[in-house]
């Protein structure tokens, strides 16, 4: 998304009620468990996928105690719930194009939501690879400008490794290759940085403007009844004026 878009996005989810943060907090838990499971260990300090996890946990203010519990259920013979992790892709409204990462212990269940919000609100769900041409997947991290030095910023990203560093207004985004992302996260952690956002996105190469209220509701609706779903971890889609609506 846009920087401007992209801060209103991340101020909206900061204030975000109880029930959306205990959904936000669920949906990283079963990140843990997927990192668990893949990265064989239940320990951040030597399991370099669920640390990633942990630092997007805590940029998302999710309380130590709250980790912890994560950790321990998804630890040892608690961690045996088995999840599958499934990309969709397809069309909202408008030509703007579509990504739902989910994480399921149903296949059938997720598949008929996804498609079922996808022809409701948008133009339909479509076969893999029909939009994910038109992403790049990049490790991305936001800093909160504050009374930090932008070119001093810059450099730190640059030498820790990163391949971009843009900023604006309110924020810096630093941008790495996927496999770069949790050296750079750390080495700028190491160096006193936080972060409002660091995981590894789908960043779109063009984005699309819709102009109508309509289509921005139907857009809007489209993507809140995606984020509600149990089964969704992320949605990457390249609308561009998304911070517009205000409906």
């Amino acid at each position: 998304m846009s920087g401007h878009s992209k801060w209103h996005n991340i101020a909206k989810r900061k204030g975000a009620n109880d029930a959306k943060k205990a959904k936000i907090f669920t949906k990283i838990g079963r990140e843990m468990a997927i990192a668990i499971k893949e990265g064989g260990s239940p320990n951040p300090d030597i399991n370099s996928r669920l640390r990633d996890v942990v630092a997007k946990a805590k940029a998302n203010n999710m309380p130590n105690d709250n980790i912890k519990r994560m950790l321990d259920k998804y630890s040892g013979a608690n961690g045996n719930v088995e999840y599958e992790a499934i990309k969709y892709e397809g069309y909202g409204v408008g030509g703007v194009a579509v990504i739902v990462e989910t994480l399921t212990d149903n296949r059938n269940r997720t598949a008929a939501d996804v498609r079922h919000l996808l022809d409701k609100y948008g133009a339909g769900m479509g076969a893999t690879g029909c939009v994910g041409w038109q992403f790049d997947q990049k490790g991305v991290m936001i800093i909160e400008r504050e009374e930090l030095d932008e070119d001093e910023t810059m450099m730190l990203a640059l030498d820790a490794g990163a391949e971009d560093f843009q900023a604006d207004e309110e924020t810096f985004t630093v941008y790495t290759a996927p496999a770069d992302f949790g050296a750079v996260r750390e080495a700028l952690e190491a160096k006193g940085l936080s972060f409002l956002e660091a995981e590894v996105e789908m960043v779109p190469q063009n984005y699309v403007r819709l102009e109508s209220a309509e289509e921005m509701e139907k857009m809007r609706k489209l993507l809140d009844n995606l984020e509600d779903n149990d089964d969704v971890q992320s949605v990457w889609h390249n609308w561009e004026n998304e911070d517009e609506f205000e409906g």
